[in-house]
Protein backbone atom coordinates (compact mmCIF):
# COMPACT_ATOMS: atom_id res chain seq x y z
CA UNK A 1 0.00 0.00 0.00
CA UNK A 2 1.20 3.47 -0.80
CA UNK A 3 2.07 5.06 2.55
CA UNK A 4 0.69 8.41 1.36
CA UNK A 5 -2.90 7.14 1.69
CA UNK A 6 -2.49 6.40 5.42
CA UNK A 7 -1.55 8.51 8.41
CA UNK A 8 -1.25 6.81 11.78
CA UNK A 9 -2.28 8.97 14.75
CA UNK A 10 -2.71 8.27 18.48
CA UNK A 11 -6.49 8.01 17.86
CA UNK A 12 -6.22 5.58 14.96
CA UNK A 13 -5.56 5.78 11.22
CA UNK A 14 -6.53 8.58 8.87
CA UNK A 15 -7.36 7.09 5.48
CA UNK A 16 -7.51 9.02 2.22
CA UNK A 17 -10.66 7.86 0.42
CA UNK A 18 -11.84 8.45 -3.12
CA UNK A 19 -15.61 7.89 -3.13
CA UNK A 20 -17.40 6.67 -6.24
CA UNK A 21 -21.13 7.27 -5.81
CA UNK A 22 -23.87 5.68 -7.92
CA UNK A 23 -22.01 2.38 -8.17
CA UNK A 24 -23.68 -0.98 -8.68
CA UNK A 25 -22.36 -2.19 -5.29
CA UNK A 26 -20.78 -0.83 -2.11
CA UNK A 27 -17.31 -1.83 -1.02
CA UNK A 28 -13.59 -1.14 -1.01
CA UNK A 29 -12.16 -1.37 -4.52
CA UNK A 30 -8.39 -1.06 -4.01
CA UNK A 31 -6.02 1.83 -4.47
CA UNK A 32 -6.47 4.83 -6.75
CA UNK A 33 -3.37 7.03 -6.65
CA UNK A 34 -2.84 8.17 -3.06
CA UNK A 35 -6.30 7.09 -1.89
CA UNK A 36 -8.40 3.99 -1.35
CA UNK A 37 -11.30 3.76 -3.80
CA UNK A 38 -14.63 3.04 -2.14
CA UNK A 39 -17.72 2.38 -4.22
CA UNK A 40 -21.12 3.37 -2.84
CA UNK A 41 -24.57 2.88 -4.32
CA UNK A 42 -26.20 6.14 -3.19
CA UNK A 43 -26.10 9.39 -5.11
CA UNK A 44 -24.41 12.31 -3.34
CA UNK A 45 -27.69 13.94 -2.31
CA UNK A 46 -28.64 15.14 1.18
CA UNK A 47 -25.67 13.37 2.81
CA UNK A 48 -26.91 9.90 1.83
CA UNK A 49 -23.65 8.96 0.09
CA UNK A 50 -21.57 10.03 3.11
CA UNK A 51 -23.81 8.01 5.41
CA UNK A 52 -23.41 4.92 3.21
CA UNK A 53 -19.65 5.53 3.00
CA UNK A 54 -19.40 5.50 6.80
CA UNK A 55 -21.49 2.30 6.96
CA UNK A 56 -19.37 0.64 4.27
CA UNK A 57 -16.09 1.48 5.99
CA UNK A 58 -17.44 0.48 9.42
CA UNK A 59 -18.49 -2.91 8.02
CA UNK A 60 -15.21 -3.45 6.16
CA UNK A 61 -13.04 -2.68 9.21
CA UNK A 62 -15.41 -4.24 11.78
CA UNK A 63 -15.90 -0.94 13.60
CA UNK A 64 -18.94 0.79 15.06
CA UNK A 65 -20.18 3.63 12.84
CA UNK A 66 -19.22 6.10 15.59
CA UNK A 67 -15.53 5.13 15.10
CA UNK A 68 -15.54 6.32 11.46
CA UNK A 69 -15.17 10.12 11.45
CA UNK A 70 -14.74 12.66 8.65
CA UNK A 71 -11.62 14.80 9.07
CA UNK A 72 -12.09 16.66 5.76
CA UNK A 73 -13.78 16.43 2.38
CA UNK A 74 -17.42 15.87 3.32
CA UNK A 75 -18.55 17.62 0.12
CA UNK A 76 -15.74 16.28 -2.10
CA UNK A 77 -15.13 12.90 -3.71
CA UNK A 78 -11.72 12.86 -2.01
CA UNK A 79 -12.05 12.58 1.76
CA UNK A 80 -9.85 12.05 4.83
CA UNK A 81 -11.50 9.71 7.30
CA UNK A 82 -10.35 8.75 10.78
CA UNK A 83 -10.77 5.08 11.66
CA UNK A 84 -10.58 5.17 15.47
CA UNK A 85 -8.71 2.40 17.24
CA UNK A 86 -7.09 0.86 14.16
CA UNK A 87 -3.44 0.42 13.21
CA UNK A 88 -1.92 0.70 9.75
CA UNK A 89 -1.35 -3.06 9.77
CA UNK A 90 -5.08 -3.75 10.18
CA UNK A 91 -5.97 -1.24 7.43
CA UNK A 92 -3.44 -2.81 5.04
CA UNK A 93 -4.86 -6.26 5.78
CA UNK A 94 -8.43 -5.22 4.95
CA UNK A 95 -7.52 -3.23 1.86
CA UNK A 96 -5.53 -6.19 0.58
CA UNK A 97 -1.97 -4.94 0.39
Amino acid sequence: MDASCLTETPEGVILNVRAQPRSSYSGIDGLLGDAVKVRIRCAPVDGKANKELIETLADAFDLPKSAVVFKSGETSKTKRILLRGLTTAKVKLVVGC
